[in-house]
């Protein structure tokens, strides 16, 4: 983990209230776990609390980091209205990511994801098609017209769409696409990030997999375990976890949802 100023070089507004940033710097050549995110310092003297954010995809190429947020309040508002140029107060990479050291070029892994919990996924899957990964995603939003990045996850395997409005795809929420699409389909590992409700269904389903993990969201503040602000109840003993320092990522059955 580094502390850096990264420089701020492009925006995009990916949907109504979803926006990508790429941040240059050095801190792109850092080793990244998919699953991993960063805090930034919004750049108001009123917001004291940094914003967590999973990291999209690594360039060390260009020395470019990118990040997808939806704008929820008014740190993540004036972040989508910052000038390119202006550099952001970051530090990173954090928490724990998604094991995939233990699979090997022609095994198959399932990502299942939904909403803002989708970025995370897309760094995941294209380290495990350089791994020579067959990998397989099952992705839901609200409707149609909230889909980000479909070209880029079509690229890298199969996609099944789910919308609860039936705009596009499966008419219904990731757990039935699962139950309707699944069932019958076996994969050498599951990797989840999303909303409560998807992490429920997947840690429901895989909880006896032997390689099956989420990624949990949660509101964090220090993003290294100090602050105890995103704790967690771990689910076979009396202990409480730290979504920022022990996770974001777990197992499936090891922590309450």
């Amino acid at each position: 983990m580094i502390q850096e100023k990264l420089t701020l070089v492009a925006q995009e507004q990916l949907t109504d209230n979803v926006f990508e940033m790429v941040l240059k710097g050095q801190m792109a050549h850092e080793p990244v776990t998919p699953g991993q995110f960063v805090d930034v310092k919004v750049p108001d003297e009123s917001l004291l609390l940094r914003r967590p954010f999973g990291i999209a995809s690594v360039d060390p190429n260009r020395d470019e980091i990118r990040l997808v947020y939806r704008t929820v309040g008014k740190g993540t508002h004036l972040l989508s209205e910052l000038p390119v140029g202006i550099q952001l107060d970051t530090l990173g990479p954090l928490g724990h990511g998604f094991p995939t050291a233990f699979l090997k070029p022609g095994q198959h892994a399932l990502i299942i994801g939904g909403g803002t919990g989708i970025p995370p996924l897309y760094e995941l899957s294209r380290q495990l098609n350089q791994m020579g990964v067959v990998v397989t995603h099952a992705i839901g939003f609200g409707r149609r017209d909230q889909i980000f990045y479909a070209d880029e996850f079509r690229a890298l395997g199969e996609v099944a769409y789910a919308t609860d409005d039936g705009s596009y795809g499966f008419h219904g929420h990731i757990g039935m696409l699962l139950d309707a699409q699944f069932n019958d389909r076996q994969f050498d590992a599951v990797y989840a990030c999303g909303p409560r409700g998807l992490l429920m269904a997947v840690d429901n389903r895989y909880r006896d997999h032997p390689h099956a993990y989420i990624s949990m969201e949660s509101r964090m503040a220090c993003g290294m375990g100090e602050c105890a602000a995103c704790v967690v109840a771990a689910k076979r003993k009396e202990q409480l976890l730290k979504v920022c320092s022990d996770g974001p990522v777990f197992a499936t059955g090891k922590v309450e949802i």
